[in-house]
């Protein structure tokens, strides 16, 4: 990655800044200028708290180049409270004590290092928000949830509560 793109991209990496659309409400993870959902334009920046919870998760153990140290490690589709779907690795937190609604928050953490240079690229991360166990609690098995308005007829997908601690 070049020097010029990784300093364009800051916002993205360390505080989760998105776009809201005007028309239709959605907050839109990365910044797309465009809404998938109406297809006006959105260009109002967002900051994302950073909580949210595991959709879905996925173990790696054969990395691509400029990962094969990090092994085994946990990406994850990460439901942040505002609604939008990212996803990221779990960190601080073995593959065991992963479940599915699992509250997470971001964190800063290391990505990778960049070649030769040996340049330290940090991203975010999520760890889990609360003490890890095997037994989901009750509120994270069932999360609140709420539609969003119809956009072009089709509703889209429902909208995650900011109800975690």
């Amino acid at each position: 990655m070049e020097v010029a793109r990784y300093w364009r991209t800051t916002k993205q990496r360390y505080q989760l800044v998105g776009e809201k659309c005007p028309q239709c409400g959605r907050r839109i993870f990365p910044p797309r200028d465009v809404c998938p959902v109406c297809g006006h334009e959105a260009r109002t920046a967002v900051q994302f708290s950073g909580k949210g919870e595991v959709y879905s998760y996925s173990v790696v153990h054969v990395a691509p180049e400029g990962y094969e140290k990090f092994v085994p490690y946990i990406v994850a589709l990460v439901r942040l409270a505002e609604g939008p779907l990212v996803t990221a690795q779990l960190t601080d937190v073995d593959e065991s004590e992963v479940w599915i609604g699992m509250p997470v928050e971001m964190v800063t953490r290391v990505l990778r290092e960049d070649g030769e240079r040996g340049m330290l690229i940090y991203g975010y991360k999520f760890r889990p928000a609360l003490p890890v166990n095997n037994q989901a609690p009750q509120a994270a098995a069932q999360p609140m949830r709420t539609p969003l308005p119809k956009a072009n007829g089709v509703h889209p997908e429902p909208v995650l509560q900011a109800a975690m601690p």
